[in-house]
């Protein structure tokens, strides 16, 4: 990404080979730091380091986490930006050398480092912090001859300066919402890459509002506890704007060993408040009996000041309390 020319956060030029090497690129970067395992994902592996007494018990976590995860126990390391924004630029490639961007989701409500909610456009989002974005995103993929549909995530801080992250090389979670926003079928667009179909090259900026809320099988009046089990009862929300992805239904048992999310619910409208206004009916409609979920978070979410005013960051979930339940 350097050679890209992407503005990088600065850190760990590879893996790190061991401890020592940890203590030494911890020193260079500066205080706070991140240690991040390479092959990881949903904020497994990743682990903040405020001084260098805590950077042992960090490293040999953030190892054992990753090594139980997902096989493999390599990190890296990058300079903590305090309280960003996540936002990712979602792009496409082709095998002829180009890319595009189909403008940004906002992904920084977040608990330890997993998503909670997305939205696109970001309400901290200018024009030309989208023209900029997009542009490093695509000269990203295009330095590496990137095909399919893809991800380049960022760090945003509070001054509106952006830092490559990471890339994700595959469709993610949150993908629905750009599909929403500017009529677009990534899953379709892939299928035509692989099968050697050139892309327009066209940038895309949205011209609606989408928010999507991730239902996870989880009790958030108990610190987010997982609650798998058998759901007895499934009430699905409908109407204009309001798409539902899962798999789940009335009878269906949800396994201790895997994610807990079980439903993505996505609204989309004019305007954000909208959009925000949509969610919350969609919200009070959703049932689902027999275990806990995340529901009653995203309800209340929807009417956070904070939030309905589009400002936060990566540390917003650090302050939020769940009310009491009536």
């Amino acid at each position: 990404m350097k050679a890209a020319g992407v503005p990088c956060v600065p850190g760990s030029e590879g893996i790190i080979a061991d401890f020592d090497d940890c203590k030494k690129v911890a020193l260079e970067t500066g205080y706070p730091v991140m240690l991040k395992a390479t092959a990881g994902g949903g904020g497994k592996g990743m682990r903040a380091v405020w001084k260098e007494e805590d950077l042992l018990g960090a490293w040999e976590s953030a190892r054992q986490e990753s090594k139980a995860a997902f096989g493999n126990d390599d990190m890296y390391m990058e300079k903590l930006i305090e309280e960003p924004r996540h936002i990712e630029i979602q792009i496409v490639g082709d095998s002829y050398g180009k890319a595009c961007h189909l403008s940004e989701r906002d992904c920084s409500v977040q608990r330890r480092h997993q998503k909670l909610t997305e939205e696109v456009p970001s309400p901290f989002m200018t024009k030309k912090l989208r023209k900029d974005m997009g542009e490093a995103a695509v000269k990203a993929a295009e330095f590496i001859k990137y095909e399919g549909a893809g991800t380049v995530e960022f760090l945003v801080d509070k001054h509106r300066n952006f830092y490559f992250m990471e890339m994700n090389t595959r469709i993610q979670v949150e993908h629905p919402i750009t599909e929403q926003v500017i009529d677009f079928d990534l899953i379709r667009e892939q299928i035509l890459v692989a099968a050697g179909v050139k892309i327009s090259g066209k940038n895309y900026e949205p011209t609606l509002h989408s928010i999507e809320c991730r239902i996870n099988a989880e009790d958030p009046y108990h610190d987010f506890r997982p609650s798998p089990g058998k759901i007895t009862t499934l009430h699905a929300p409908g109407g204009h704007g309001v798409r539902l992805d899962t798999h789940v239904y009335a009878g269906y048992s949800i396994p201790p060993n895997y994610d807990s999310m079980i439903a993505k619910l996505i609204t989309t409208a004019r305007t954000r408040q909208e959009a925000i206004d949509k969610m919350k009916r969609a919200l009070d409609e959703f049932v689902i009996e027999g275990i806990k979920t995340t529901i009653p978070f995203h309800r209340q979410l929807m009417d956070h000041p904070d939030y309905v005013a589009g400002n936060y960051t990566t540390a917003f979930m650090n302050d939020f309390v769940m009310e009491p339940q009536k």
